[in-house]
């Protein structure tokens, strides 16, 4: 049972969890909610088992191709074997209803609707017959969705959706888009050789990372040109935009190479997410 918890631990990529938890949370925060319950509540819902049920439906239903694929196994994602698909399910299922279901009975009529939307596009990427991940730049846009959509259901709690908030969210969601699409780009061999459409498959890992860099540029730009302190993020952000400088040039036949950047992403991620906490104690203490 310990080995089976523990699997279903790294299914989750808990290297991830900040990603979509720190979104919500400060989004809930930011726009007047307080540590009450349910943001503690709704946190390690985003934290968790909103990880379990987006990337164990996708390994689930990217079986075919994950145990095929060279960078699978580790905080990557891990290659799960056929017979722990059952228990992958069952602990989706556990973790996800009831938190869902605390979540909706305290929200409003929008909230719920936003909080339903979210949901529905984690299992959409992956699902057979939706398949949104194999749909080029839907793929994108819907992965971009899974990290945005935490931080669109903390605002649509507390009617966060101002003209000031606008700017962010813009700028989150072109930052996801950026991130998928190059985080494409290094399987666009052992995607095409399974029959796998995707944003780096149909436009080629050149013109795709291409593409993300000028997404990453201007997102960061959209911050740059937002009140102080909050420039500092922008300039942080061209951290991302530096990291696949080296990759401008890359070929289909040399697309692999995108696995070493991609790896220094995860990371960065914690970076950047340090400078985001600096700048919001700045607004607040200021």
């Amino acid at each position: 049972m310990f080995s089976t918890a523990l699997k279903l631990l790294y299914v989750s990529r808990p290297v991830s969890w900040l990603n979509t938890a720190y979104p919500f949370a400060a989004g809930y925060l930011v726009s007047g909610g307080s540590m009450d319950a349910l943001f503690v509540l709704s946190t390690l819902y985003f934290l968790g088992p909103y990880n379990l049920l987006m990337y164990g439906v996708n390994d689930v239903f990217d079986y075919e191709s994950d145990i095929r694929n060279p960078r699978k196994g580790g905080i990557e994602g891990m290659k799960s074997q056929k017979e722990l698909h059952p228990a992958i399910i069952k602990a989706v299922l556990v973790t996800n209803i009831p938190f869902l279901l605390i979540m909706l009975i305290n929200g409003t009529t929008f909230s719920n609707v936003v909080l339903a939307i979210v949901v529905f596009f984690v299992i959409a990427y992956s699902i057979k017959y939706l398949r949104f991940k194999e749909r080029p730049l839907l793929d994108s846009m819907t992965s971009s969705m899974h990290f945005v959509g935490p931080l669109l259901f903390a605002l649509s709690l507390n009617d966060g959706f101002t003209n000031e908030a606008w700017p962010y969210i813009i700028s989150f969601f072109i930052w996801g888009i950026a991130s998928h699409a190059f985080g494409a780009v290094q399987d666009v061999i052992p995607d095409r050789q399974g029959n796998i459409a995707s944003v780096a498959t149909y436009f080629g890992a050149r013109t795709t990372t291409w593409f993300s860099f000028i997404l990453y540029i201007l997102a960061a730009g959209i911050i740059v040109l937002q009140p102080w302190p909050t420039p500092i993020v922008g300039i942080a952000g061209l951290v991302y935009a530096a990291n696949i400088w080296q990759c401008l040039n890359i070929t289909d036949k040399s697309s692999a190479k995108a696995n070493v950047p991609w790896r220094r992403f995860i990371w960065i991620n914690f970076f950047v997410g340090f400078v985001i906490t600096i700048e919001l104690l700045l607004k607040i203490f200021s």
